[in-house]
This record gives C-alpha cells, structure tokens and sequence, in this order.
C-alpha cells in the first residue's frame, strides 16, 4: 500500500493517508490542526477515504477529526476506551479492510488507555506509542508507565524487524525508522525490564 506522511501544526505532528493502490480506498490516521494538506493529498491520489482513524483522543491528533470525516465522506474510527464521538468502535485484533488488503487495529494503552497503532503487514502507525528514539510520555491522565512498558516489549517489539516504524510525531532524527534498527537505538526499546524503562537504580 501507498503511505503519505503529511506534516501539521506547531506539534510536529504526522497526520497519514494509507491508500490501497487497486482500489484506491484508504484510511486517514489522525487529525488534528488543519484538514487542508490531508485533503489535497487525498485528491493527489485520487483516493476514497473510508476511515479516518484516531490513534488517541489527545487533541492535537484529533482536534479536526469530525470536520476531516465530514469533507471527507469518512467514518471516524476510535477504540472502544476512547471518549470520542465515533461511526465505529475497535478492539484489538479488529481489521479494517481497504480493497482486498487491511490494517490490524492493535490496542497499545501507556501514553492514553485508548492508543492504538495500526498495523497492515509492512508499516505500524504508532501514534503517540511509539516515537523514532523515544516512546510516549505516560504523566498526563489515562497513562501507565507499566502499560506503555508492556505495549512495547509484548506488542511492538513482537513486530517483524523489517516493519516500518511512522511515529505520530516528528521528534527523531528520521521520520520513519525499521523496527530492527529502532530496537537497537531506542533506550525505550533496549530496556530488560521496567525498572530500567523507569530509569530506577
């Protein structure tokens, strides 16, 4: 599937459109300052949105997403902890189809309870999850340092190494990032065990 990865707002925040190259139908991933890049992409690839999926409820992933679905002729998708409005509730395992290709929803609580990354067999969309050298903050309400350390090391690292990392952020030396590469680079990632993750003696 084709990936464009769509720089926005004063957050550094990537906004992407997934598209399957045969049929054309695609997913948007996030929303959240302006819908303007997003929609011209769209009309570049002559796409069909389906969904327009939140990877956490944080607003400056989903500040447009309603306004992004409407323009669009989308559902907006969540998962089913989040406590946004939404056409389309997700647990893990779910899959959304564009032609004869998906994208697995993977539940990845730690930065919110209701992260997901979305996988679809090549590239993971890690949202606020997973950043290039770094992982998501788990202080502000609904984190767990515990849960992002699991979400890590038994979701994400499980992932082939040839996987393509793109992070919901623009925070890392590159925009994107092979899971083999960023296991060997990322301390979030090296870390054995939560006492290291949590940077305790």
């Amino acid at each position: 599937m084709r990936v464009r990865q769509i720089l926005v707002g004063p957050m550094k925040n990537f906004v992407y459109l997934l598209v399957d190259e045969e049929s054309r139908e695609a997913i948007v991933i996030d929303s959240g300052w302006e819908t303007g890049p997003v929609t011209k992409a769209v009309s570049e690839e002559k796409a069909r949105v389906k969904y327009v999926v939140a990877t956490h409820g944080h607003f400056d992933h989903v500040g447009t997403i309603k306004e992004m679905a409407e323009v669009l002729g989308a559902d907006v998708v969540v998962h089913e902890e989040s406590e946004l409005e939404a056409n389309l509730r997700v647990r893990n395992g779910d899959r959304l189809t564009l032609g004869t290709n998906s994208v697995t929803v993977m539940h990845t609580p730690g930065h919110t309870k209701d992260s997901v990354c979305l996988y679809d067999g090549v590239e993971v969309f890690t949202g606020d999850t997973l950043f290039i050298g770094n992982c998501g903050r788990t202080d502000l309400p609904g984190g767990s340092a515990e849960q992002l350390f699991h979400s890590l090391k038994e979701i994400l690292l499980k992932l082939p190494p040839e996987t393509v990392i793109y992070p919901g952020h623009d925070y890392g030396e590159v925009p994107s990032r092979r899971m083999g590469e960023e296991a060997e680079l990322n301390p979030t990632l090296r870390a054995g065990s939560l006492s290291d993750f949590l940077g305790e003696e």
